[in-house]
């Protein structure tokens, strides 16, 4: 990979990309373990003499890696990202999602924006780290399994908080093209199970057709998410300034001669304000059941909606009157409002008391997506950045 024609290259860009690609083709997807990379993590921070902890999970096949530089009686900054990416189907891709190709400009691989293309540039700058007289720690924290629902995370927000001497400010390197955010909407995912009552369908009106009333419900969470649209609450800091729903997931019915006796389906709920969310939830599960289920037991009594919470993640708050945050707002770039994205940032916040920001290198409009890219010129300004940081630890 060459770096060569970015203007005013910074001098650890080639060793990045080379990072970048070593990452790549660790293939993280969240269904398989992450250990590999981890281990290949552990032992780059080992050399260059960090203390390394790995936090395992309950099952052994996914970890988290948290390493320090610097002294540890004082409290420092969390550089902050997870390792796992979302699944590639390589008949998608132009390329081998998970072996990086650089095109012109841009490198394409599955996680090269979200977001091991801020790992990389960690890695990047680490030596330089290493190399200095450090007057603060900083804590590299690298997690599992942040795609289905910021599992990891909390193992790591609690050891931080543990520690005799707590970080006082984390940066989450979620792509946000090297702009400050400082808020981040939280969400809930819920799965809905709608239990009617199946038979031949030449008797349908006899039934309770699960699919039909898990379509109503569809349709009121959707209706929910245009009364937001319309009455707010309203942040307009966000890049969607007000909160969402949407389901995203959906099963149900066995054939064409069936009423279907059972459907589910998956949805979300982004709110602005972490606080209202449950209520929110609670509301509509309340308003849905006693609009429908009357109807469905009148036929069926059996007849049943089941809620599961699958995961929930905080919203982010804002940092900006963070002690440590002031210090550093002379070097920090421009700011960039709040994201409607998830991130481990309200993880930090609330599970390790830790205030947090994102800036890391890359657009989310790329991530996810087949032909995920980051730009270079993205990975030269999160080094740019990484150099003010590092001058700035040394005092």
């Amino acid at each position: 990979m060459q770096a060569s024609a970015t203007p005013n290259a910074h001098p650890q860009l080639e060793a990045s990309i080379s990072h970048l690609a070593d990452l790549i083709a660790f293939d993280t997807t969240s269904a398989y373990s992450n250990l590999e990379l981890i281990d290949y993590m552990e032992e780059f921070f080992t050399n260059l003499g960090a203390d390394v902890t790995v936090l395992p999970d309950k099952s052994g096949e996914k970890a988290n890696l948290v390493a320090r530089l610097g002294p540890a009686d004082l409290p420092g900054i969390v550089l902050s990202g997870h390792t796992d990416v979302v699944p590639a189907n390589p008949k998608s891709w132009q390329s081998d999602p998970f072996k990086m190709e650089q095109r012109g400009s841009r490198l394409f691989g599955r996680g090269t924006c979200d977001m091991k293309g801020f790992a990389a540039c960690v890695m990047a700058a680490a030596p330089a780290f290493a190399n200095a007289e450090l007057q603060r720690p900083f804590y590299f924290c690298f997690s599992h399994d942040e795609e289905v629902g910021c599992l990891g995370a909390p193992a790591i927000a609690r050891y931080l908080s543990e520690l005799k001497v707590p970080p006082a400010l984390a940066i989450i390197g979620e792509p946000s093209e090297m702009k400050l955010i400082n808020g981040q909407k939280g969400k809930i995912a819920m799965r809905v199970t709608v239990l009617g009552e199946g038979g031949h369908s030449s008797f349908s009106p006899q039934h309770v057709n699960a699919v039909e009333y898990a379509s109503r419900i569809i349709t009121m969470i959707a209706e929910r998410s245009r009364r937001y649209e319309q009455d707010g609450p309203f942040d307009h800091d966000f890049t969607v300034p007000h909160a969402t729903t949407l389901t995203t997931i959906i099963e149900g019915g066995v054939a064409t001669n069936v009423t279907p006796d059972t459907c589910s389906f998956i949805f979300e709920l982004r709110s602005i304000d972490q606080n209202a969310a449950a209520a929110d939830i609670k509301a509509l599960i309340h308003d849905i059941e006693a609009t429908l289920l009357p109807e469905m037991q009148r036929l069926s009594v059996d007849s049943a909606i089941e809620w599961q919470e699958l995961f929930a993640y905080p919203a982010m708050g804002d940092a900006t009157a963070n002690e440590m945050f002031k210090q550093l707002e002379p070097i920090l770039p421009e700011r960039g409002g709040k994201v409607s994205y998830g991130s481990e940032g309200g993880v930090f916040e609330v599970d390790g008391g830790i205030p947090s920001v994102i800036l890391g290198p890359g657009s989310i409009r790329q991530a996810h997506k087949p032909d995920e890219f980051i730009e270079i010129e993205q990975l030269n300004q999160c080094l740019a950045f990484f150099d003010k940081l590092n001058a700035w630890m040394k005092y």
